[in-house]
């Protein structure tokens, strides 16, 4: 459930937030809630749910790519392109 906090940044604070929101493309409070989670996670580590949900996006990865032939595809793929 989200609650309202009222943040005061000063102005070294609130132009870093500033660059982030730029970069995200999104408002200030959301690039300051983005940056708020990836410095827990660089902290505490990532949530276990988060860490479940990864792995099983590269497992699923790895099923839909298990048959393929990289060079092969890197060779369609430039002849796609002409050979660039």
């Amino acid at each position: 459930m989200a609650s309202r906090t009222t943040l005061i940044l000063d102005e070294k604070a609130r132009q870093a937030a500033r660059q982030l929101d730029q970069r995200y493309g999104c408002s200030l409070s959301e690039a300051t809630r983005r940056a708020l989670i990836r410095q827990r996670d660089a902290e505490v580590g990532v949530p276990r749910e988060r860490r479940r949900e990864r792995v099983h996006a590269l497992r699923r990865l790895f099923a839909l790519f298990a048959d393929n032939d990289p060079l092969v595809e890197v060779r369609r793929l430039k002849g796609e392109d002409g050979g660039f």
